[in-house]
């Protein structure tokens, strides 16, 4: 085989092991997240699809192919097809730039190793909100267009201050390349920049839940004032990919906040900071990114039972007379301390 039809193959493995994982945790996130809930709420929660309920959401997933998919006739029917599949997407192809391990063998844990990472996450990043715009345009329904409406404010208000919130790192960092970023947290534990960096950490963590419309931050759903928002009018398999695409973005959001923030897949204090020399080593690095990853993933699904919606008002005045402002501030103390120890 050559080298060329042997990058390819280990590519497409990689890729496809990444998006099975990904729609794994998807799916046991959604049960993860219906008995936290029951158990908050004082319920039992799924119990009847096997043991403990664990076969829960293949049954979720087969009631949502054997729903009637059902069209309004008075929806833009191109868009209304187009727009569930742009909430998912972006979710898939930012998973394609996180080192979700060190090495397997001869092959490095990343499917793109780009010298542009972040540049590239937050382009995509960008492009989610299309999804849920079109959604409430094509609807021709109030409430949806006003979900729409609500998501794009939302996101272009926090997709401002998450930018500005990374940039101390990269100052640190030297490098826009999400390896180099793991590469130097790993000496350390306190190398890891949510103890150098907890004010960039704390606005990159609030504008993730903004980015993927959980609570406090749900106001393009807002079932008490919107009924859905954006979603009202689908139905089957179109409906299930926006819920699956809420899900998969948070576990995007979540591994990029443990690639920037909590040291990728190294364990400094335990001695785990180098890349694997073999394949149980290799195995062992997948599996603390992955903990870390449902780390965050559990504690998105905590504050979504346990705090309460902002009002409009107070979700903008938090982005723009808060968050910018202080990311704002906090690149200013960065670079102005890096120039005084240079």
């Amino acid at each position: 085989m050559s080298a060329t039809a042997e990058f390819l193959v280990f590519a497409a493995l990689k890729a496809l092991l990444a998006v099975v994982v990904l729609l794994t945790i998807v799916a046991y996130t959604v049960l993860a997240e219906r008995k936290i809930c029951a158990a908050i709420q004082g319920r039992i929660g799924p119990n009847r699809a096997g043991p403990f309920g664990v076969w829960q959401p293949l049954a979720d997933a087969v009631k949502a192919f054997l729903k009637e998919d059902f069209v309004p006739a008075h929806v833009r029917k191109v868009y209304f097809w187009l727009a569930p599949a742009l909430t998912m997407a972006p979710a898939l192809l930012t998973v394609a730039v996180i080192p979700f391990g060190s090495q397997l063998g001869a092959q490095r844990m990343v499917l793109a190793d780009l010298d542009v990472g972040i540049l590239y996450t937050f382009g995509i990043v960008s492009l989610g909100v299309y999804g849920l715009v079109l959604a409430g345009y094509a609807a021709r329904s109030k409430y949806p267009f006003v979900g729409g409406i609500r998501s794009s404010a939302q996101m272009i208000s926090y997709e401002i201050a998450m930018g500005l919130s990374v940039i101390p790192l990269f100052l640190l960092v030297g490098h826009l390349n999400l390896g180099r970023v793991i590469e130097y947290q790993a000496h350390s534990l306190f190398d890891w920049l949510v103890f150098k960096q907890p004010l960039a950490f704390a606005i990159f963590l609030a504008a993730a839940f903004a980015e993927t419309n959980r609570l406090p931050f749900d106001l393009p759903e807002a079932e008490q004032e919107l009924a859905g928002g954006y979603n009202v009018e689908y139905s089957s398999i179109k409906f299930a990919m926006f819920f699956l695409g809420e899900y998969a973005n948070m576990v995007a959001a979540s591994a990029m906040m443990v690639t920037l923030f909590l040291g990728g897949w190294t364990l400094p204090f335990l001695g785990l900071d180098q890349p694997a020399t073999t394949v149980l080593g290799g195995l062992l690095h997948i599996g603390i990114f992955l903990g870390k990853v449902l780390a965050l993933v559990l504690l998105f699904i905590w504050v979504r039972w346990m705090w309460p919606r902002f009002r409009y008002d107070q979700l903008m005045d938090l982005g723009w007379k808060r968050f910018v402002p202080l990311a704002l501030a906090n690149i200013l103390v960065t670079a102005t301390l890096l120039w005084l120890w240079a």
